[in-house]
């Protein structure tokens, strides 16, 4: 019943419905596009160096002879891919962590609270741009994990401060009596009741994500080539952006509105799942 309240709210927001019809129309795109295109990202045509867009190279290509449309869409199907997740291992880690060190306090709250402070003060950006570039010759999984290690403290902080008013309600303390694990309990009880924060929270890190691997990738500490993502492209399309403007502005293009319905998706969910909206 909650849920198609929900669904209703979200879908009567003029944004939140354009964010959700640019967003599908973006996935659709990105792994659909492919198909449609006359070339495969990894082709090279020699006989067409920076050609500007045309009939046979719908968005040009690259210095090295690629078609841009192929290899943008490519680029934009491993941003999509890291955002979402990086987004679930994040908020995952921040539930799980805040849940614990919030219901079972004592020294469980304070050791994993004092390794949330720690990794708060730690510069995150650089170490990931002095540890991935060591990671060249493994896959890009682990360049997901090491933006979601470095993404999910303050949310647990909140999800803590969650527990410890959740955990004092008649309904878990029941569960307590009635001989129920405390793990247990977490994973029915508390951390359900607070999948309004979760969801909103995983949907606007998605955004953070594709942002955050397009600027490290734009410094090169992010995807290595030969494979490519929006933040590779937009980094070597920024040096030839007068001249040959169309190497920067389809993959910028294409980020910005990636983002923005995100976005937008993200504040409706958040004013659909918000008690004091109207219905």
């Amino acid at each position: 019943m909650r849920s198609k309240v929900v669904l209703r709210r979200l879908f009567r927001n003029n944004q939140a419905r354009y964010g959700f019809v640019a967003l599908v129309a973006l996935v659709l795109v990105a792994y659909v596009g492919p198909y449609i295109g006359k070339y495969d990202w990894t082709e090279k045509d020699f006989m067409a160096f920076l050609s500007a867009p045309s009939a046979d190279h719908w968005w040009g290509t690259t210095s090295i002879g690629q078609d841009l449309y192929a290899v943008t869409l490519r680029g934009m199907q491993k941003s999509i891919l890291i955002g979402l997740m990086v987004a679930l291992i994040s908020t995952g880690l921040a539930a799980i962590v805040g849940a614990f060190a919030g219901y079972f306090g004592g020294w469980v709250d304070r050791v994993l609270m004092w390794g949330v402070e720690l990794l708060l003060v730690l510069p995150s950006f650089l170490l990931i741009a002095i540890i991935s570039p060591r990671l060249k010759s493994g896959n890009w999984l682990w360049f997901v994990v090491l933006l979601a290690a470095f993404s999910w403290m303050i949310t647990s902080r909140v999800v803590r401060s969650m527990t410890m008013s959740l955990r004092e309600r008649e309904y878990v303390q029941a569960a307590l009596y009635m001989g129920i694990p405390r793990w247990k309990i977490i994973f029915r009880h508390i951390v359900p009741n607070m999948s309004s924060l979760l969801i909103i929270d995983a949907t606007l890190n998605v955004s953070s994500a594709i942002i955050g691997e397009a600027a490290l990738s734009f410094f090169g500490f992010g995807i290595q080539p030969p494979d490519v993502s929006l933040g590779t492209l937009i980094a070597t399309g920024s040096d030839n952006a007068t001249g040959y403007p169309w190497l920067f502005v389809f993959p910028a293009g294409l980020l910005v509105l990636l983002v923005l319905s995100v976005n937008l998706i993200g504040d409706g969910l958040r004013d659909a799942l918000d008690p004091g909206s109207n219905s």
